[in-house]
């Protein structure tokens, strides 16, 4: 293959192996010629060819694996939450809010204002934007903020990352990870660095080690973590901002998915000192998925550089949804439903992690629409016993950030929607298939 590549520059060599890419040439997954052997083809310093294999890494073309070589990089998938299609299975591994629980957004509808909005005018909805505003501030009561108005958490993650970031630069994630993050970072051309999360969150020694291999910025959960359900402590908060308080301008996005219908108190890292932050907040866990919409506070540079990377394509937010989400987030009613169901995610849960406990498997119901269940053996295992009874689960290996980790011993279960003759059920097929 290096007798293919051509060029007497860095750019020229990067250049080659893209056109060798884009013609079918190169196939992803392909190996490419060592740094020195491709040096001495095309007679060049050594130094050119790691500086075109670092130009293709950083275009997110190949993959350095190391002393196992550079490959040329593919659309590598990524698991993605929600039901599994076409299965016959009963679906334990969805991670979704049950529809019944959804408030029915027809009455809000009927009464939402129809005012044409025109290009030029503010992009937030002066309602919203004072609601959300009081809404952070409980939270946020000694950070100066302001707020952005997104198309759901996802978006913002994306954006803000995208306005502070160039390509290979390392961000810290928790690990194991929500799903929507790691295709975010992986898309990105990013380098995740895992921070391992117990049970009271983000570690503050891996927190530090992420640190120092010089992340530019930090995605947190700081309740409802997915998928392990855990949620920041005040002791654990204030260690990691202590920690943070000599890094101001590393970017921290907590993700605070989970909000209203957490059983937990909001804790955060972000300090009034923080020169770089952002708290998102959406409102697909309660008003459902399908209402895109997502409240970012962040620092005044922080709001200013996220609009520029809204500005050349959704510019804003439909303020008939922004209208839409207002009324059922100011109507009495509404949030009665979402209290509601805010408890009887929390009861069924602990009664499902009741029934486990009673079957001889250790549980312990944490915070968020899922349980994350521990196992005795590699969990793909007691999955594949599970399909054949029935159940469709997810394992805890979808979740790593590392592809060469250990086998996961651990089950993600979304079971709030399940009748209690189901959930016993399925609590004796998890215990035989355990065995």
């Amino acid at each position: 293959m290096s007798d293919q590549i051509t060029g007497t520059t860095a750019s020229e060599i990067a250049d080659s192996v893209r056109a060798l890419r884009d013609r079918g040439i190169l196939q992803p997954g392909s190996l490419l010629p060592p740094v020195r052997e491709l040096a001495a083809t095309l007679g060049v310093n050594r130094n050119t060819a790691v500086a075109a294999y670092r130009q293709l890494a950083q275009a997110g073309l190949v993959i350095s694996r190391g002393r196992a070589g550079t490959v040329v990089a593919g659309l590598e998938t990524v698991a993605q939450e929600g039901y599994a299609p076409d299965t016959v299975l009963r679906d334990i591994g969805t991670g979704n809010p049950d529809p019944r629980l959804i408030p029915d957004p027809a009455p809000a509808l009927m009464t939402i204002a129809s005012r044409p909005v025109l290009y030029g005018e503010p992009v937030i909805d002066r309602g919203l934007d004072e609601w959300a505003r009081r809404w952070i501030a409980t939270d946020l009561d000694d950070v100066d903020f302001r707020i952005t108005i997104t198309s759901g958490a996802v978006d913002a993650v994306e954006r803000l990352l995208a306005q502070a970031l160039m390509r290979d630069d390392a961000v810290a994630l928790e690990d194991p990870c929500f799903l929507a993050s790691i295709h975010t970072v992986r898309l990105g051309g990013y380098r995740a660095v895992p921070v391992p999360v117990d049970s009271e969150g983000m570690t503050v020694d891996g927190l530090r080690a992420a640190l120092d291999a010089g992340v530019r910025a930090v995605i947190c959960t700081p309740r409802a973590q997915n998928p392990t359900g855990a949620s920041l402590t005040a002791t654990r908060a204030a260690e990691l901002r202590a920690v943070l308080a000599d890094h101001p301008y590393v970017l921290i996005i907590e993700d605070d998915h989970f909000s209203m219908l957490s059983q937990r108190p909001y804790e955060s890292l972000i300090g009034p000192d923080h020169r770089r932050f952002a708290l998102v907040r959406s409102v697909s866990k309660f008003l459902g998925p399908d209402m895109c919409l997502a409240i970012a506070a962040t620092d005044a540079e922080t709001a200013e550089r996220l609009a520029m990377r809204l500005s050349p394509g959704t510019t804003w937010v439909s303020h008939l949804l922004q209208r839409l989400a207002l009324t059922q987030l100011t109507d009495e009613s509404v949030m009665a439903e979402v209290a509601g169901a805010a408890a009887h995610y929390a009861e069924r849960n602990t009664a499902f992690a009741d029934r486990l406990r009673a079957g001889g498997i250790d549980a312990t119901a944490s915070d968020g629409l899922s349980l994350w269940v521990e196992l005795g053996q590699p969990a793909r295992t007691v999955a594949d016993r599970l399909m054949r009874r029935g159940w469709l689960a997810r394992t805890g290996d979808d979740f790593a950030l590392d592809d060469r980790a250990d086998p996961s011993h651990h089950l993600r279960l979304t079971v709030h929607d399940l009748s209690d003759d189901d959930a016993e059920a399925l609590v004796a097929d998890l215990v035989a298939a355990g065995r």
